[in-house]
């Protein structure tokens, strides 16, 4: 009981002072220093085995603060794009991919399942390059094996007509097809 009541009162006291608890006190008196300024023990004979150190760096001279938190941005609330998504220029990035990266080559599941990665993440880049602003880019390439079947492709997402768009390129060659499709959708 009265344990409990130097516990809450200790730690009532370490609260005032901004201090923050890390490690316990055995810890440090079994010789454990982990490099850290020790600001105040809480006597053992008031806690019993469940003694704690506390670690301040504000009265610590000779600690620099490095640490900066991250800049947060206001919302700029800019609900069009100042330029339109280049849907030309990119459909001919997505046919250049395809078409250096595909034009030789067999189905093989493995190798057309690395290649649909690789071809994507070409794509994704080289229209990152463009530094289109405020908008994701999302790229997907469908890679298949062509034999004489039908094939329908289709996405669903929650899309603003006046400022989203997409563009898409289809290829083939005499093994198997691909179908390469980049969206823009505009970032508020």
């Amino acid at each position: 009981m009265t344990s409990d009541v130097a516990r809450d009162k200790a730690a009532r006291l370490l609260k005032k002072q901004g201090s923050m608890s890390s490690l316990a006190s055995s810890d440090v008196h079994r010789g454990k220093n982990l490099g850290l300024p020790v600001e105040k023990s809480i006597d053992k004979s008031l806690l019993g085995e469940c003694s704690m150190s506390t670690v301040s760096f504000t009265d610590d001279p000779g600690h620099d603060d490095h640490y900066r938190p991250p800049v947060k941005y206001e919302n700029s609330y800019q609900t069009a794009p100042n330029q339109k998504f280049p849907t030309a220029r990119i459909r001919c990035i997505i046919s250049d991919v395809l078409e250096s990266c595909l034009r030789h080559e067999k189905y093989e599941p493995e190798l057309c399942r690395q290649l649909s990665k690789t071809t994507s993440e070409i794509i994704k880049t080289r229209v990152r390059e463009m530094n289109i602003p405020r908008f994701k880019i999302i790229c997907l390439v469908h890679i298949g094996q062509l034999n004489n079947q039908g094939l329908r492709i289709g996405s669903r997402c929650l899309w603003d007509s006046t400022c989203d768009t997409f563009s898409s390129y289809e290829f083939r060659n005499n093994k198997l097809f691909a179908i390469g499709s980049v969206y823009g959708v505009y970032f508020e």
